[in-house]
């Protein structure tokens, strides 16, 4: 009949000693954790105001600031569950473990990763550029760890993988910060062409966004059907490039309408059978 009391008596010994054992560690560990997790974000903060300092990327300081904090709370938790007894060498095997199995799950991924991080310390293009790439053109609209968002002209939204894009070819076409526009015009062999040249480039440079210098560029680039095809190809900021081409549209029909300047008439034949 005493043999169940005794049991009993024998695990609460064995709790108690148990609870004395680890408690102190338990202790340790929890303030530990807690100072750690203190400490990691003010170091975030600090490494924030560094890159900030040092005028880096937006995208580039949002994404070591996120590379940094997980870092140490990895290293922060691996301590902690040393404290408790855990074997740490058991601890890191799982994890590599894990790791590798979701290297391998997700091998596309971390290729668009990588990519990312290539882009964000490279910068081949920023926010705000208009680039090429993939096939795709438009504005940057954002650069995010796996992916490029662009914003075409008509406001499709485009999401390029970042592993393709940065072992492509990329063309940014707002890197240098001026564009040169190219419009065509064909006029009839029967005007003036060095005159015509003449009275557009003039035009041109009264416009208040196209550069000087580079002085824009006029050319005949074609003789066909008793007409000739000029290629006006002015300079001007980036973000004025696509009013420029539309201003030199109308400067063009402006300056021929004014001077009397004319087309090369279409001939048509008709046959009658």
């Amino acid at each position: 009949m005493n043999i169940k009391p005794l049991n009993i008596e024998k695990h609460i010994e064995h709790f108690i000693s148990i609870l004395i054992e680890y408690t102190p560690r338990v202790i340790g560990a929890v303030l530990v954790l807690i100072i750690g997790l203190w400490l990691i974000k003010r170091l975030s903060k600090l490494a924030t105001r560094s890159m900030e300092n040092r005028d880096l990327d937006v995208s580039l300081r949002t994404f070591l600031r996120s590379l940094i904090s997980i870092g140490l709370k990895v290293v922060l938790i691996v301590t902690v569950a040393g404290m408790i007894g855990i074997g740490t060498t058991s601890f890191v095997t799982i994890l590599g473990a894990a790791g590798l199995a979701v290297g391998l799950a997700l091998q596309g991924s971390l290729s668009n990763f990588a990519g990312g991080v290539l882009i964000l310390i490279f910068k081949p293009y920023r926010v705000g550029d208009t680039i090429e790439a993939q096939g795709q053109s438009g504005s940057v609209k954002e650069i995010q760890i796996f992916n490029t968002i662009l914003l075409t002209a008509d406001l499709k939204t485009i999401i390029l993988p970042n592993g393709s894009v940065s072992n492509g070819t990329i063309v940014n076409f707002t890197k240098n910060g001026i564009l040169r526009g190219d419009v065509q015009v064909t006029i009839s062999t029967a005007n003036d062409v060095d005159k015509v040249k003449e009275l557009l480039m003039e035009a041109l440079l009264k416009h208040e966004h196209i550069l000087k210098d580079p002085k824009p560029e006029i050319t005949a680039v074609r003789i066909v059907d008793n007409s000739v095809t000029l290629s006006i190809k002015p300079f001007g900021s980036s973000e004025h490039y696509v009013m420029i081409h539309s201003d030199v549209v109308q400067i063009a029909k402006s300056v021929f309408e004014k001077h009397g300047i004319t087309s090369a008439i279409q001939q048509r034949i008709v046959l009658n059978g």
